[in-house]
């Protein structure tokens, strides 16, 4: 079986040659005997925040009895090994940070459907269509950018502006980064390969490079650059961090429906080689549960939007109505071969 090799600082490994391409809810969340209980140990493949994974675990473990075993990477990383492992995987649960990851793992059917009553409660878009994994959180692609540096009026209205010459110097960037991925998806899916394979050919031109999303952030805030493009919880956590006084950045939203407003998923899936698929199942429900969910959006690590309708997210989170997404569901993003491929062709990994 050929798969990724993937990381989520993931340079030119990403296209290596071996590249390729019911339960009610209640009773999901009741779990099964205490003796069953006792004798089962789920197994989490995360590459969720430790902090935000330590509290969703505990209060899982308190609620149902069922303890969980964590091995923690890089989405990427994760999505990988479970590859490799294949049928023999020890993983139950694999929970990561963008959709690209699960989409691989289930064109690969390593994935279980998910119980109906699950997806039922956030809204089927943000799954898979075949109900091969769950939706649990999004968040959305913006531009932050220094006040100091560049005037609001004069941000670009479309991602694909940032390739034009007027912006050498002025964007950061992290391509080598895993979160950059669904956003080259994204241009593929709108725009072709040969428009996406020119615009990143102009960011290369035009772009500061850093390693990853909390890099662009800091490198923005201090004045280093003007503009960068990020996922918007990194500025939402480094305002936390930082406080407003030391916070002169900002962030904008491109204009409605461009593709620079993508909204990446964070989901979660059962593998079809899970030796306690029903444990496994219970987890994915605690995970869009109410109490999970409010937890989540009180997070002052993971600044993201729940998916459970009526659940509010962080009040430093601009509201949902306001985010303007385009048109692109998780599957149009593929499994970040494409994506990947034009990167290096590019020369940014």
């Amino acid at each position: 079986m050929n798969h990724f090799a993937l990381s989520r600082r993931f340079g030119r490994s990403l296209v290596s040659p071996t590249l390729v391409g019911a339960f009610a809810l209640g009773a999901l969340l009741a779990g099964g005997t205490a003796s069953a209980r006792a004798k089962t140990v789920l197994t989490l493949y995360s590459a969720q925040h430790p902090q935000v994974v330590g509290m969703l675990t505990k209060a899982f473990t308190a609620k149902t009895g069922i303890p969980v075993r964590v091995h923690s990477g890089e989405g990427p990383e994760i999505a990988n090994q479970i590859v490799r492992e294949g049928k023999r995987s020890p993983a139950d649960v694999v929970f990561v940070e963008n959709s690209p990851e699960l989409t691989l793992l289930d064109q690969l059917h390593l994935l279980a459907p998910v119980a109906q009553a699950t997806l039922a409660v956030v809204p089927a878009t943000d799954s898979a269509a075949n109900g091969d994994w769950l939706g649990v959180l999004e968040r959305q692609n913006v531009l932050a950018w220094n006040p100091e540096l560049i005037r609001q009026a004069a941000l670009p209205p479309h991602l694909r502006d940032l390739a034009l010459p007027a912006w050498r110097g002025k964007i950061a960037i992290a391509p080598s980064d895993a979160d950059f991925l669904p956003l080259v998806g994204a241009m593929i899916h709108a725009k072709g390969k040969a428009k996406t394979l020119a615009w990143l050919r102009g960011l290369k031109r035009n772009a500061k490079i850093y390693q990853d999303d909390e890099s662009v952030v800091a490198a923005v805030n201090r004045g280093s650059v003007a503009t960068g493009i990020i996922n918007n919880y990194y500025w939402a956590r480094l305002r936390t961090e930082m406080g407003p006084a030391r916070t002169p950045s900002r962030i904008a939203h491109f204009a409605p429906q461009d593709v620079g407003n993508l909204i990446n998923v964070s989901g979660a899936g059962v593998l079809a080689s899970s030796k306690h698929k029903d444990a496994a199942q219970q987890f994915l429900a605690f995970l869009v549960s109410t109490a999970a969910q409010r937890d989540l959006a009180a997070s002052t690590v993971d600044y993201e939007y729940p998916l459970r309708p009526r659940v509010a997210p962080n009040p430093l989170l601009d509201p949902m109505a306001s985010l303007h997404p385009p048109a692109i569901a998780p599957a149009d993003l593929g499994n970040d071969r494409a994506a990947a491929a034009l990167l290096q062709q590019a020369g940014l990994i």
